[in-house]
């Protein structure tokens, strides 16, 4: 399967799309910010370059992660937590750079939660996410801010249990999705990633998932 970049939205423009109390889907939001985003991405990979985490039961995430900001995000047996250093080489995380601290306050001022400042951030050029909560941060006031880039995805949002009815969104190249308030909480995932090849990305999706951790 092929995508021709003029089937997104041109740069700049962006649609709100409500989902349910407190979750937005912004589309194209992301792609006055792409070169930038790109650009931040490979600084971050060099210094902190992706893996396959191992959770808390013993298995290999099939998504490739790594962080950036002042917390990642880390999983091992003992339990997933958000560390200032990485564990495999000791060091910090790069910086939070500019163009996501631009496009994660954007975002989450367009959906209503201004004055958002994430502090950490998940890079996740993934195949699939089973539902989840986001529960391992501090304080759930504030909202997360998701970043599609590349093959497009199906989002699965379902309730605060994990039975709950789920609703599907296609999500493509530069859309953005924000929940937070009632909805933070919710159950989330991704559906397993089709065959395709992206003009951007290649075979991958990256998603880039901002929060306030600390």
């Amino acid at each position: 399967m092929k995508y021709n970049l003029f089937d997104a939205p041109s740069a700049g423009a962006s649609d709100r799309e409500p989902m349910v109390e407190g979750a937005v889907l912004l589309r194209g939001k992301a792609l006055a910010f792409e070169h930038d985003l790109f650009s931040a991405l490979t600084t971050i990979t060099e210094r902190a370059p992706l893996r396959h985490m191992i959770t808390p039961g013993g298995f290999t995430m099939s998504v490739a992660k790594t962080n950036c900001g002042r917390a990642g995000w880390v999983t091992h047996r003992a339990g997933y937590r958000y560390e200032a250093f990485d564990p495999e080489n000791g060091r910090q995380w790069p910086d939070m750079p500019t163009a996501f601290l631009r496009l994660a306050r954007e975002a989450a001022s367009d959906a209503g939660y201004p004055d958002f400042i994430p502090d950490a951030n998940r890079y996740v050029p993934g195949a699939r996410l089973t539902l989840h909560q986001d529960k391992n941060e501090r304080d759930f006031d504030h909202p997360i801010v998701s970043v599609s880039l590349g093959l497009p995805a199906v989002f699965r949002f379902g309730g605060l249990k994990r039975s709950a009815p789920v609703a599907k969104y296609t999500l493509k190249h530069g859309d953005v999705t924000v929940w937070g308030g009632a909805s933070r909480l919710r159950y989330h995932g991704v559906d397993i990633l089709k065959d395709g090849e992206h003009p951007v990305t290649g075979s991958v999706r990256i998603n880039l998932t901002l929060r306030r951790a600390l």
